[in-house]
């Protein structure tokens, strides 16, 4: 049996795809640095090798798939050609595996995340479901009917995909180490959507959706009347939203959601599409999105001794003000903490005064470190930039953490793509030091 070594195992797709190859009674093992990352946890609980990067991990008789962060020089990948082996690269091996499924790929600047976890969760609860999703969560299901995954647009990868459906949440200019303007975006997924086979649901509220051009129907939702799929009579409380569907203005069913924002109405209101189109039966929709949880690191709330504290993977100035609206909706009566790392010194260049704007909602802004990634270490600017565009924001560092208790039993808002996480765990352990001394 062919073993598969993931080369950068712990990235969210490749992690996730380790873990369906793992379920459908593949031998996996992978790569990586020693630093730790959430997305390894559930490599840990099935009992999948992880070893430290090496060439001497890669031996005859393996198949290489290799992370799309490392390049051909690196030393695992090179030894794997000088062995002779087959290395494919993720989204090129994502492409082939699909086929094996009714594909439905999730894509679109904001939002992917959460709206494959929730597709996942609505069809697993109707038919055998395999899925991929980009929070680092995977699941292998033998003889599967339909294939969930993430599709990300960054360097055009989604390309390689040739997918039954598509979901397009929304088009917005990010990845400016890559694309040069929106007009660069709009055209990715404009290729994207000439390579779906069956149908795209495509969020109609989107200016730049409503022009994309395919050979398959396009199918509309959102808020507004003209969408094939539209959410009316909406009821927002501190434990999610109802809402009426009409399709093709006719009443269809009223849906109840346990979660917070337009956003989320948005990405169930896909879903519903999806699942009407594919004659999923409206008990079974209702029931699962009534009982979907989220997804890691999409508004993920931990009480801690008082205080709420939220993991929040909003890192792009549109996120960050649906996370920021999720968070006055769940919690109306209580102060508002933003504490944001911005992620690349590109993107935060880039978006510098959509990032102050986004954040201006919160009632506190803390700014943490800009976050550099592993093909950009180093910029022209500081978080002084940002914190300079924001009255009142604070730059934040992990030795004065403390100063967030100024702030009482408040909404702590965590927000960041980089290792955010730390400044978080830092002020828990503060905090339960504080209430237990």
């Amino acid at each position: 049996m062919t073993l598969f070594h993931f080369t950068g195992i712990k990235g969210s797709g490749m992690s996730s795809l380790a873990q369906i190859l793992h379920d459908s009674s593949h031998s996996v093992q992978g790569s990586d640095v020693e630093k730790y990352f959430f997305t390894e946890d559930p490599l840990h609980e099935r009992n999948i090798k992880i070893l430290p990067f090496d060439e001497n991990n890669i031996k005859p008789g393996m198949t290489i798939i290799a992370g799309n962060a490392f390049p051909d020089s690196h030393p695992e990948i090179v030894k794997a050609n000088e062995l002779g082996l087959e290395v494919i690269r993720y989204h090129d091996f994502l492409g082939e595996y699909m086929q094996k499924s009714i594909s439905i790929a999730i894509t679109g600047s904001h939002g992917k995340t959460s709206t494959t976890g929730l597709l996942a969760h609505v069809l697993s609860g109707s038919a055998p479901t395999s899925f991929l999703i980009g929070d680092g969560t995977g699941k292998g299901v033998v003889d599967s009917k339909y294939f969930v995954f993430e599709a990300c647009e960054y360097k055009r990868h989604f390309l390689s995909y040739e997918p039954d459906y598509a979901i397009m949440t929304n088009i917005d200019f990010d990845h400016p180490d890559y694309f040069k303007d929106l007009e660069d975006v709009i055209n990715a997924f404009g290729q994207m959507a000439l390579r779906v086979k069956k149908a795209i649901i495509a969020c109609g509220d989107d200016l730049h959706l409503q022009q994309i051009q395919a050979n398959v129907p396009v199918v509309y939702y959102g808020f507004g009347e003209n969408n094939d799929f539209a959410a009316k009579n909406i009821v927002k409380s501190e434990v999610g939203s109802s809402f009426d569907v009409y399709v093709r203005n006719e009443f269809f069913h009223n849906f109840t959601i346990p979660l917070a924002g337009d956003h989320a109405i948005l990405n169930a209101l896909g879903v519903i599409a999806l699942c009407q189109y594919e004659g999923v039966a409206i008990a079974d929709m209702e029931a699962r999105l009534a009982s979907f949880t989220g997804v890691k690191r999409r508004f993920t709330v931990v009480e801690s001794f008082g205080k709420v504290i939220v993991d929040d993977y909003a890192h792009h100035p549109t996120e960050i003000e649906a996370t920021l609206q999720s968070a006055h909706q769940k919690y109306p009566e209580k102060e508002i903490i933003a504490i944001f790392q911005p992620h690349t010194f590109t993107r935060t260049a880039a978006l510098l005064p959509q990032f102050a704007e986004s954040l201006s909602t919160a009632d506190h802004v803390y700014l943490c470190d800009i976050f550099g990634s592993a093909r950009e270490k180093a910029g022209n600017l500081s978080i002084k930039d940002l914190v300079e565009k924001i009255p009142g924001a604070k730059h934040l560092e992990l030795e004065n953490i403390t100063v967030l208790n100024d702030h009482g039993d408040a909404v702590y808002l965590f927000m960041g793509a980089g290792d955010i996480q730390k400044y978080m765990h830092e002020f828990k352990e503060h905090t339960n030091k504080e209430e237990t001394a």
